[in-house]
């Protein structure tokens, strides 16, 4: 055997197929979720069309709740929450999902899927002063500076020369997605100093389920009865937001996260927005302004932002945070 065939193999088993898969699977399914959750914004555009914003908040769920308990069911892991559990399953269920949803459905009335994309991923902006001033965190120099600069992000997004103040409707669609962005935030928060035994994927359809329960009453009590229009569009958004954006999105992501770094989770998850952005142009096309492009670029393409833990003040880490619902910018 020749030297160099002798030197190669011992590297020879990282190439194999198995090799490859092993290390390319994770993050070929993390960017498959990354496209699928940014073209979710322009489909739920779309489907907007043809159903009203909290009708559609609540197909998604029940979708995404069924097809989840029905894949655990199927592989023998459904399980209830335990009683520790309970807190994470409101926390997620009632502000990540119910709340931070229903909020951008209805402003995506308003507003374009690009923008609204843009605006609900504002939370960096607020995660970071409130885990300082609640909770004790140490920020550094360079964390200051990257959430500066996300802030005037956030500044240039909603200035006076952006928003037309006498459109009342786009002023309160804008209010509405920096409120689903805080709610987003709170969530972020209680999962850092909350614990839950149970893993993220088992709690994933429950977490569902309650956004279900809530808005579909919700939905008959403000909007009627169903008011999807039946037609084959309809069908189309509905079966890509809840079993595809929703469902398996969450799978797809789950397993990505077990084998990826977290930092690398939480800055390629920045990628959604922009996919987002990108796919609106391209499918609805929605012509974005400077003051959208320089927010964009200041709230994602910001410096890396992570939180430091505080010598007098020890933070919990909750075991069951999804990155199916959260950037993390709080990281370990």
């Amino acid at each position: 055997m020749s030297a160099s065939s002798s030197e190669a193999s011992p590297a020879s088993p990282a190439l194999t197929p198995p090799g490859l898969r092993a290390r390319c699977g994770p993050a070929l399914l993390l960017g498959g979720a990354i496209l699928l959750w940014g073209a979710n914004w322009p489909v739920m555009k779309v489907g907007l069309g043809h159903i009203s914003p909290l009708w559609l908040s609540a197909s998604r769920f029940t979708a995404g709740a069924a097809c989840l308990f029905a894949w655990q069911a199927s592989r023998g892991e459904l399980r209830l929450p335990e009683r520790a559990d309970l807190p994470v399953v409101a926390s997620i269920g009632l502000l990540q999902m119910t709340l931070f949803t229903a909020l951008g459905a209805v402003a995506m009335t308003h507003l374009p899927a690009g923008r609204s994309a843009i605006l609900s991923y504002t939370t960096p902006v607020w995660v970071l002063p409130a885990a300082l001033l609640l909770f004790g965190e140490r920020i550094g120099r360079r964390r200051q500076a990257g959430i500066g600069v996300a802030g005037l992000g956030v500044l240039a997004l909603i200035n006076p020369y952006a928003i037309d103040r006498r459109d009342t409707s786009g002023l309160a669609a804008n209010a509405m997605l920096l409120a689903a962005s805080a709610a987003w935030v709170l969530c972020i928060l209680h999962l850092r100093y909350g614990r839950a035994p149970s893993p993220a994927f088992r709690l994933a359809p429950w977490q569902m389920l309650l956004a279900a329960a809530i808005l579909v009453p919700l939905a008959r009590a403000v909007e009627g009865p169903f008011t999807g229009d039946g037609t084959a569009t309809l069908w189309a958004c509905l079966a890509f937001v809840g079993p595809v954006a929703t469902a398996f999105c969450f799978c797809a992501v789950n397993a990505a996260s077990a084998r990826l770094p977290a930092s690398a989770m939480s800055t390629l998850m920045l990628a959604v927005p922009v996919a987002g952005l990108a796919f609106s142009m391209a499918a609805l096309r929605e012509s974005p302004g400077p003051d959208l492009i320089l927010g964009a670029a200041a709230i994602v393409v910001r410096p890396s932002v992570r939180l430091v833990r505080s010598k007098t003040r020890r933070p919990r880490i909750s075991s069951s945070r999804s990155t199916f619902w959260l950037t993390a910018d709080c990281e370990r």
